[in-house]
């Protein structure tokens, strides 16, 4: 944490004042883009959620084209990683992507390892995600999250170069920054429920914040 900034106590004390105006359960509009607007943000970018001194700084492989369409990481309905987030403890309530913003206040950001926008994670090349995962070890260098977690263990696996590498803790670090790797929370990855990938994120919630 760097100086002047404020502690995780504060940050939460702070977030739990301004979520009781937030009215916790609403159901949020969900916009939809046109099929023209969704063809037209493919290989678009969306800013960071990002800041120096995070606790957890996420990592996508890279945007969807409803991200990409709407400018709010993880928008695809059907994408867990806003209810996994909840579910592992580390929002007091289940956040819409629109909320995102809220983030921050709590000591979370997110990131993509490749920046581009794409209808499938699955369409990016092994290139891409090489010198992602370099633009990734320059930005956590720079910002300097205390953990980072990859949400995609294939992604991290061609990224990094580590073909064996599992869920959980990584053995080496990013940066100076504590690493984990998530399973993608994506609708289309069958192999977790809603259940067991908030499970998976509880986990990191402990080791980082607990």
């Amino acid at each position: 944490m760097t100086a002047g900034q404020p502690s995780r106590r504060d940050r939460r004390a702070t977030h739990g004042r301004s979520s009781t105006r937030s009215r916790p359960g609403r159901e949020e509009p969900q916009p939809r883009p046109s099929r023209e607007e969704l063809a037209a943000a493919a290989d678009k970018t969306i800013p960071d959620l990002i800041g120096a001194g995070l606790d957890v700084l996420f990592v996508g492989i890279n945007p969807g084209l409803w991200s990409a369409a709407t400018g709010w990481h993880f928008a695809r309905p059907g994408n867990r990683f806003w209810p996994a987030l909840h579910r592992g403890g580390f929002t007091p309530r289940l956040l819409h992507p629109s909320e995102q913003d809220e983030l921050p206040a709590l000591g979370l950001g997110i990131t993509n390892m490749v920046a581009r926008a794409s209808a499938r994670a699955d369409e990016l090349t092994a290139a891409e995600l090489v010198d992602g995962a370099r633009q990734l070890t320059d930005k956590v260098g720079r910002y300097r999250p205390r953990w980072v977690a990859v949400v995609g263990v294939t992604a991290y696996r061609i990224g990094f170069a580590r073909p064996k590498a599992g869920f959980g803790p990584q053995p080496e670090q990013l940066a100076d920054a504590r690493l984990w790797v998530l399973p993608n929370p994506s609708g289309l990855n069958a192999h977790y429920t809603p259940q067991t990938l908030g499970a998976a994120f509880a986990e990191l919630h402990s080791a980082a914040l607990g």
